[in-house]
């Protein structure tokens, strides 16, 4: 599930997967598949760090549209697009299938087709500001350790943990490549003070 992270420019947002069947995250009003946040997180993080990358994405503007996590959890607020995502992917009845599904990229298609009546299409970019050392997604500025605690977050699969601890070849890849360039961030905490 999506929890707090510590921005330089907007405070307190949300990030982070929000249906288990989906390898789709949110970063407050903007969403985009893990796949492409690994990539861009791969390219400002590696040496020698590009300065831009973009993510292919979405933006939605009015909170009603994106709706009520914990009310479509539940299922009773059918709204928005996570009221719409849980429609199709109700939260587990059994607690401890609350997994994260390493294979939610098979779901893309269909998450597209749901996000597309509430969302705008974007390419939202992501940079690496080295004189500050901050990172910026789509506005969001982050500094390097709470960056770092993002990829973290992305490789643990958010807070249910991947499902049997079976990570998707994308996070994999830029685990293995952060680490060979000494940059891996240490595991996620969830318990940690943003």
């Amino acid at each position: 599930m999506p929890l707090a992270f510590r921005t330089r420019s907007h405070g307190l947002v949300a990030f982070g997967f929000f249906n288990i069947e989906t390898d789709m995250l949110l970063l407050d009003h903007l969403f985009f598949f893990a796949d492409r946040f690994c990539r861009a997180a791969l390219d400002l993080r590696t040496s020698p760090p590009q300065l831009h990358a973009e993510l292919d994405g979405w933006r939605i503007d009015d909170s009603r549209r994106i709706g009520d996590l914990d009310g479509a959890i539940a299922g009773r607020a059918p709204w928005g697009f996570l009221g719409a995502s849980y429609r199709r992917w109700p939260f587990p009845a059994r607690r401890e299938n609350f997994r994260q599904n390493p294979d939610g990229a098979q779901n893309r298609t269909e998450t597209e087709t749901l996000i597309a009546p509430f969302a705008t299409s974007l390419a939202i970019p992501a940079d690496h500001l080295t004189a500050h050392r901050t990172f910026a997604v789509g506005g969001y500025a982050f500094d390097e350790p709470e960056f770092d605690r993002l990829i973290a977050y992305v490789d643990r699969g958010g807070l249910p943990r991947w499902r049997d601890d079976r990570r998707p070849p994308y996070v994999t890849k830029m685990m293995d490549a952060l680490r060979a360039a000494g940059r891996a961030p240490p595991p996620f905490d969830p318990a940690a003070d943003p």
